[in-house]
């Protein structure tokens, strides 16, 4: 029996996975996307199985889907600070050139 703990830290786990799914499959790396497919569907089928065999427990079903909002939640937090740093990374580099005196 699966405890509604351990739904809340899959259902984080999960939207983890699948928010870099999405960033590998934006990127084109396929066989990087198909492995983390197959990981996907073996916790997607677990997760089915789970609320299939207590579907009418609201309570496990609504952790559950708090776990997911909070692991879309890091997942966004994460790539868009992820963005930020790559973006002041250039502005630093572009800093620095533009005091640089050019050769010609």
């Amino acid at each position: 029996m699966t405890t509604p703990m351990a739904l809340f830290f899959i259902g984080i786990v999960e939207m983890i996975i699948i928010s870099f799914w999405t960033k590998v499959v934006s990127d084109t790396k396929v066989v990087a996307s198909g492995i983390i497919t197959v990981i996907n569907i073996f916790i997607w089928y677990y997760v089915l199985q789970t609320v299939i065999e207590n579907i009418t427990n609201f309570w496990l079903i609504l952790i559950y889907a708090l776990g997911c909002a909070i692991g879309t939640m890091i997942s966004t937090y994460y790539f868009n600070a992820q963005k930020k740093r790559r973006k002041s990374k250039k502005t630093i580099f572009r800093k620095i050139a533009s005091k640089i005196p050019s050769l010609g």
